[in-house]
């Protein structure tokens, strides 16, 4: 499931290609009708939360956003869904975000052979629940768990059940505290509360694990149990990883020092992937985890065999021995990671 960095750029993309234009749109899967109710409107703008994403349409540009009138189509990947993106040069940073999916060019229809990839002849795939198309280029929308249009009220119900986002303004004192507040009120592991949207959108499992493990906390300890500075500590490195996977498209959590050391990872049927992985000069996902996919392997620090197990339906992936701290008394702030190892945005 794409995690909360992904949907932000999601909504850049958008922002970037479509917002302004009165655009097409249409549901060639035909289980979402609605898009005929904004076909035509204008895309004034698009808005990530947490892994939600957001995308408000007017009959006209000069219409506020906040208008009765404007409808939000409001869209959550979930495991399967993603978004395609085709046009002229320049029109959106990326080319799909989401699940595993097929870039446009690789599956064209209507093309003469040798002919060089038109968006404006690709035919959508039987699968697209939603397209978008815009005058230079299109977006297609496959396999998402929620698609839906809202109006202002639907929307904000939708925030109101979120927890702050670390790439939102919500990530300033009040979003820390927000979170700091919940962690320390709950009896539930932290491991749990982490993956809880409500106490802190866009975690998905890799942040979770990772985060863990750089703050060297046990993931089964309550989240009554911490003291204030290793949730606040939590916090900040959160924010600083996840501005870099906002930027980049990548999920990196390992220091330089760090990366070739049992560089390996217990792939999947499918395999851990990430935005990018076919371009040269990224750090290879072997290389981009502590503790992620690494269940059964050596610690890339104390070489204990790094453990798995399930908690609510999903793996809890961490370093018995790395992983210690979980009580008020715990001598913590020396051990932790943001602290300590300061996280390389330029050498990541």
């Amino acid at each position: 499931m794409p995690e909360g960095h992904t949907v932000h750029r999601l909504a850049a993309a958008f922002t970037s290609g479509l917002a302004g234009d009165r655009v097409r749109t249409s549901s060639p899967q035909g289980r979402f009708p609605e898009a005929a109710e904004i076909d035509g409107f204008v895309l004034l703008g698009a808005e990530a939360v947490g892994k939600h994403l957001f995308l408000a349409f007017a009959p006209s540009e000069d219409v506020d956003i906040d208008a009765p009138v404007v409808r939000h189509v409001h869209v959550h990947l979930g495991l399967y869904g993603s978004w395609t993106f085709a046009g002229d040069p320049g029109f959106a940073d990326v080319h799909a975000i989401g699940a595993p999916r097929v870039r446009f060019g690789e599956r064209e229809e209507g093309l003469d052979a040798g002919a060089a990839p038109d968006w404006r002849r690709l035919v959508p795939r039987p699968t697209t629940r939603l397209r978008i198309a815009g005058p230079r280029g299109l977006a297609d929308l496959t396999g998402p768990t929620a698609c839906e249009i809202l109006d202002a009220a639907g929307r904000q119900a939708i925030l109101d059940r979120l927890g702050p986002d670390p790439l939102r303004a919500d990530r300033d004192l009040a979003g820390r505290r927000r979170f700091v507040t919940a962690v320390r009120a709950s009896r539930t592991t932290i491991a749990a509360l982490l993956m809880n949207q409500r106490i802190v959108a866009g975690i998905g499992n890799i942040y979770r694990a990772e985060l863990l493990f750089r703050a060297r906390l046990d993931p089964f300890v309550p989240g009554r149990d911490l003291t204030e500075g290793m949730c606040e500590g939590m916090w900040e490195d959160l924010v600083a990883l996840m501005d870099y996977g906002a930027r980049t498209g990548r999920i990196v959590t390992t220091q330089p020092a760090h990366r070739d050391i049992e560089a390996r990872i217990v792939e999947r049927s499918r395999g851990t992937r990430q935005n990018g992985d076919e371009d040269e000069g990224v750090v290879p996902r072997e290389k981009s985890f502590y503790v992620y996919h690494r269940q059964t392997l050596p610690c890339r620090l104390c070489r204990t065999t790094v453990r798995s197990q399930q908690l609510a339906g999903r793996t809890v992936f961490w370093c018995p021995r790395c992983q210690t701290a979980r009580s008020r008394r715990a001598v913590w702030t020396r051990e932790h990671p943001a602290a300590a190892w300061a996280y390389d945005d330029a050498a990541a």
